[in-house]
């Protein structure tokens, strides 16, 4: 038996396997059934376009449930979701080798694209034995940095030739719009080679002035890191990686913005301060020294985000803006992060923002509530002061 056999026998086992544990309908050569599924999904799918939402949820016990505006609103016309249901449209996403993958490893990242052209980033998981997944949403065209609300401030890290900036938040609050339309700004303004790394692939660039190669992690390359590794053989000027998850991917991220490349990556971490200490952090003691003083070189910016509902409908960014000015590389190459606030706070002049002005400001504007503010607030008791 070759090899391509004993994969697809391996295959088999699998999805037998699923079939009599989770209660699937079909088997593997009910293609009709399938298509059935997925015709159902899709249409589901769609839905969640039509209303505005932003995320689909797909949850056993649960009727399929869209997310408008950060909340939850369930899809009461259609019917719960029950073990074999759920299960089977969760199956209809997958050819046969990335199901196998799914059983193997109980949950999976992809992209998935309907036939009208619509995206989603999708996980599909396994809970309490059955399946589920979540659908995001990707917008077809990729938004202007005004479009996004976003300060012009930002457009500063669009004309660097080299640096390292970083753009932070808590997840789904606009960390992968916000640097698709940074790179779009770059291609639409200047003739360089760009490389993407990202895990999936979500917005699909169209090259303007620029070359553009789009890299998913498991599919086009093994990992962040080692394709990292590779732009430095590819005569790459601008670099995305999606998410810096390790050591390694830090580290090569660091060393791309050291020798000349310009790169822009992401954090699940709640401000400027917080992002540095966690990039320190990843490294071991005897290390530390040499990465923050790297840091302190290579950094140009940090953008923090926060996603909040209007009062009319809709979201509207906060944003957190540090600037690397020469005061803020000597606090992080002294390891006073914790100065980083106040050099924000009084950093005005060189364009950086808090993150409680840029709330109080959409206050003023009528943009959002004080509750909203406050809630999204690291500093409640500041942030009223500004309000006052």
């Amino acid at each position: 038996m070759d090899t391509s056999e004993k994969i697809q026998e391996t295959i088999a086992k699998n999805v037998g396997t699923v079939q009599s544990q989770f209660g699937v309908g079909p088997t593997v050569g009910s293609v009709s059934d399938m298509q059935d599924y997925k015709k159902q999904l899709n249409e589901l799918l769609t839905i969640t376009a039509q209303k505005g939402g932003s995320d689909l949820h797909l949850s056993p016990g649960y009727y399929p449930t869209i997310r408008v505006d950060w909340r939850l609103i369930p899809l009461t016309d259609h019917n719960i979701l029950d073990r074999r249901l759920l299960n089977n449209l969760v199956l209809s996403l997958f050819a046969d080798g990335s199901k196998a993958k799914f059983l193997a490893e109980k949950e999976l990242d992809f992209a998935y694209e309907l036939s009208n052209k619509l995206r989603f980033r999708v996980n599909a998981y396994q809970t309490r034995g059955n399946f589920a997944a979540t659908f995001r949403l990707i917008p077809e065209d990729v938004k202007t940095i005004e479009e996004l609300n976003l300060p012009p401030i930002v457009k500063i890290f669009t004309k660097l030739s080299q640096g390292f900036v970083l753009v932070v938040g808590p997840n789904g609050h606009g960390k992968s719009t916000t640097m698709a339309a940074m790179i779009d700004q770059i291609n639409r303004e200047r003739t360089e080679k760009i490389v993407t790394i990202e895990d999936p692939i979500e917005y699909i660039f169209t090259p303007d002035k620029s070359i553009i190669d789009q890299r998913e992690v498991y599919f086009d390359t093994v990992s962040f890191n080692r394709a990292l590794r590779s732009t430095f053989r590819e005569n790459v000027n601008v670099i995305m990686v999606g998410e810096m998850r390790d050591y390694d991917t830090v580290s090569t991220a660091v060393t791309a913005a050291e020798t000349g490349h310009l790169v822009f990556a992401s954090l699940h971490t709640n401000n400027a301060a917080q992002s540095v200490e966690r990039i320190i952090d990843i490294f071991p003691p005897e290390q530390q020294r040499q990465i923050i003083s790297q840091l302190a070189n290579t950094i140009s910016g940090i953008i923090s985000m926060r996603l909040i509902p209007r009062l009319k409908g809709g979201l509207i960014p906060a944003v957190e803006v540090m600037v690397a000015t020469s005061a803020v590389r000597n606090i992080i190459r002294e390891s006073r992060t914790q100065q980083l606030n106040l050099a924000i706070d009084t950093g005005s002049d060189s364009g950086m923002i808090s993150l409680n002005r840029s709330l109080a400001d959409l206050v003023h504007r009528g943009e959002i509530s004080n509750e909203q503010a406050e809630f999204f607030s690291l500093h409640p008791t500041e942030l009223k002061a500004l309000l006052k």
